[in-house]
């Protein structure tokens, strides 16, 4: 970073990368601020946090950092539940186990975290985007959970078509839909300038010139958003339900982070990412979140692409985003109260669609039906329920598919020329296979010699051996030899 001011055509190429990502981040991190329930100022907080301090420290080179939309629902849910105050806390929290996971060298073990499972969270994520954006972009209330979003779908088309300023509200948002839509197939030059950023800019302009009656964003200024957590609201984290939100709120932003890493490192052939190091810089980033009462951060994927894209050279870029993110904060912050809500919520629905993975399902599925049924499960577990279940069924659904696909065992029966039958076990066999095993070995003859051999068995579990043990005691007749167990080589079953 430092060699780049030395260096005037690298300082250049970054503080160029730096105003593109600038222009990038600027809508985003008031969306996202206001989709969460929280003031804006808080995602612009956020966002500096994740520029200047994040910026400069070792991980990634070109990742940035800000407030994300995979995290949207999450904070939504944990605000309405604890309250703004604990928000600051909650984040801190999640700052300092951020810190501890990366001392400890966790970083690379994120890395082994089911992508079923990551897409599953970010499609579900996505589904409650929407379907919560929606009413926000009618100026309507939106129902607390995702089934009720879902259930009230009809109930909102009918306000829209029957109430003239929720119309007005839905055709500002769909507008900015259709320019981040429209925005992406213009030539190369006209993309220079990022999309939400058009898109949001066309919708204040219309809903001002033509003197549309919507909701813009509400401002009060930078310092008073600050709201750092009170000693009630740092003892209140021993919670059992803080807790769970805080664990949530560490996997989600550590995931989202890492795989964001690994899809940046394919895009340049700069210094690849240490995961450590970067999950430590989370960690920093979302400690200072939490002292300010920020929203949480994590590595933002659309953002760090634009910084790529814009061809930074060096993490100098992202630092000085962070800059012109204060500066504009400070000296316009009455720029962000002429924004409609409106237009924020179709950014927001238009990057909840990119977040469910419509085109890899279908490849997936001829190839992978199992992480289909593990992505969808996740997601719908999320909509259903909350962020937090929903991750932490998907994560046992794709431990267990695993146990599955790899206690893979065979059974062969055959009968030797003395009327000897022996049944060959070969493979792993777990408790996952029993029913198979035992229905086999059950229709076994119980008045001839019967062996078991198990020497070709690469890993058999206790729940098994005992199974197995239980099955060769008491099957064959009084009167007919005990049935004869071979046993695999002590090195192979404890592989």
């Amino acid at each position: 970073m430092f060699s780049a001011l030395k260096q005037p055509a690298v300082l250049r190429q970054d503080a160029l990368a730096s105003l593109v990502v600038f222009l990038v981040a600027l809508p985003l991190c008031v969306g996202v601020a206001v989709a969460s329930g929280v003031p804006a100022e808080l995602g612009l907080i956020t966002g500096i946090v994740g520029g200047l301090v994040v910026g400069s420290l070792p991980g990634s080179t070109f990742q940035v950092s800000g407030p994300a939309a995979g995290l949207t629902v999450l904070v939504f849910e944990a605000v309405r539940e604890f309250g703004l105050g604990m928000l600051g806390a909650i984040v801190l929290a999640t700052g300092v186990l951020q810190l501890v996971l990366g001392l400890l060298k966790f970083g690379r073990w994120f890395r082994a975290i089911s992508v079923s499972v990551v897409h599953g969270m970010l499609a579900g994520i996505g589904l409650v985007l929407i379907f919560g954006q929606l009413y926000t972009m009618a100026g309507v209330k939106q129902p607390r959970s995702g089934l009720d979003k879902i259930a009230g779908i009809p109930g909102l088309a009918a306000d829209i078509a029957t109430d003239s300023s929720a119309l007005t509200a839905f055709a500002v948002g769909a507008g900015t839909i259709a320019v981040l839509v429209v925005w992406k197939k213009l030539p190369a030059k006209a993309q220079l300038v990022p999309a939400p950023l058009v898109a949001v800019a066309l919708a204040t302009a219309v809903t001002a010139l033509g003197g549309l009656d919507v909701a813009n964003v509400e401002v009060h200024g930078l310092a008073d958003a600050i709201q750092p957590p009170g000693l009630s609201d740092l003892t209140s984290l021993g919670g059992l339900a803080v807790l769970g939100t805080v664990i949530a709120f560490t996997l989600i932003a550590s995931a989202e982070t890492l795989f964001s890493a690994a899809a940046v490192d394919r895009m340049h052939d700069g210094p690849r990412t240490h995961y450590d190091k970067e999950l430590l810089a989370q960690g920093v980033g979302n400690a200072v979140c939490g002292v300010l009462g920020a929203l949480p951060m994590t590595a933002v994927i659309v953002r760090s692409s634009a910084n790529v894209q814009a061809g930074a050279k060096t993490s100098l870029s992202r630092i000085l985003h962070g800059a012109w993110l204060l500066l504009f904060a400070v000296l316009l912050p009455a720029a962000i109260g002429v924004i409609p809500l409106a237009a924020l919520a179709g950014v927001l629905v238009h990057a909840g669609c990119k977040l469910v993975p419509v085109k890899e399902l279908g490849p997936l599925w001829r190839e992978h039906r199992g992480e289909v049924v593990v992505l969808g499960v996740t997601a719908v577990a999320i909509v259903t329920t909350s962020m937090f279940e929903g991750v932490v069924l998907g994560i046992l659904l794709a431990v267990v598919k695993t146990a599955w696909d790899t206690s893979k065992v065979q059974l062969d029966v055959r009968e030797l020329t003395d009327g000897r039958m022996v049944a060959t076990v070969s493979g792993n066999a777990t408790f996952l296979r029993l029913p198979r095993i035992l229905e086999t070995l059950e229709a076994l003859p119980q008045d001839r010699p019967i062996e078991i051999d198990l020497s070709g068995v690469r890993h058999l579990d206790h729940a098994c051996r005992t199974a197995l043990e239980g099955w060769a005691a008491r099957h064959n007749a009084p009167g007919t030899e005990p049935v004869l167990m071979r046993h695999p080589e002590p090195e192979k079953a404890a592989v």
